[in-house]
């Protein structure tokens, strides 16, 4: 039995190239989104390229249906993969998002790893082992709003889980970029040019070391030099400090 790697997010950015390179190792994928057309494009791109099976599941992961619906094929035998991808920052800060808006949003940042997670893990322990990578962000280690303590929710669980279930060949790895040229941040209508080239990274250069870092058994991946300095420093450094890097946040 060919194995599988479900990945949520999979339309576009980290999501789609996790989806391409997994595909690219042999997995046949299950790619989920919101939208269908573009999962079904995506799809039958990874198929026709990597001679896998590639199938589409459109949710929509701020709902209990959505959550349901990927969950049930997350718990099938054949999934030795699970990529919680999906995700999305708040434009506004805080105080001025209706509770509505943000309570989605901890939907999908937070609950839905958490109830996909806990699938994968039933059913990979008998199977007898598998992989969960959820895509965190280097905002999980510094105090920046409500999407920078999802993030950090999701460092702290995926380290915790790999050492609590990596004896019994579960491994849980939280991959912590920083910026990524995606779509992540024009959704947000943010102005990419303030910050400086060096801080941005590729996308294929995300998934390649997220998914070393996996495959190692790691159970934190930051990829590139510069962002682990950051993580420490956001980490273990002076609160002055981490304040400063942090600025006003949401």
């Amino acid at each position: 039995m060919t194995e599988t790697a479900v990945i949520t997010g999979a339309t576009s950015g980290l999501g789609a190239e996790f989806a391409r390179q997994l595909a690219e190792r042999g997995y046949n994928v299950v790619l989920t989104a919101r939208d269908k057309e573009r999962l079904e494009a995506k799809a039958g791109e990874l198929a026709s390229r990597y001679r896998v099976e590639a199938t589409v599941l459109p949710a929509d992961l701020s709902t209990t249906q959505g959550v349901e619906a990927v969950a049930a094929r997350v718990a099938q035998p054949d999934v030795a993969v699970l990529v919680n991808n999906a995700g999305y920052g708040l434009k506004n800060d805080f105080h001025a998002n209706p509770a509505q808006t943000e309570l989605d949003h901890l939907n999908v940042l937070v609950t839905a790893p958490l109830l996909l997670s806990h699938a994968a893990v039933n059913s990979m322990l008998g199977r007898g082992g598998g992989r969960i990578i959820n895509v965190a962000s280097v905002a999980g280690f510094i105090p920046r709003g409500t999407y920078s303590a999802a993030k950090s929710w999701v460092i702290n669980f995926s380290r915790w889980a790999n050492l609590h279930y990596n004896s019994r060949g579960i491994t849980v790895t939280a991959v912590c970029p920083g910026f990524v040229h995606t779509e992540f941040h024009q959704r947000m209508d943010m102005d990419k040019t303030l910050y400086p080239k060096w801080m941005w990274l590729d996308a294929d250069r995300v998934v390649r070391e997220g998914l070393k870092d996996a495959f190692a058994g790691k159970g934190v991946s930051v990829p590139s030099t510069r962002y682990r300095v950051l993580a420490a420093i956001g980490s273990r450094g002076p609160q002055a400090l981490v304040a400063r890097i942090a600025g006003r946040g949401r």
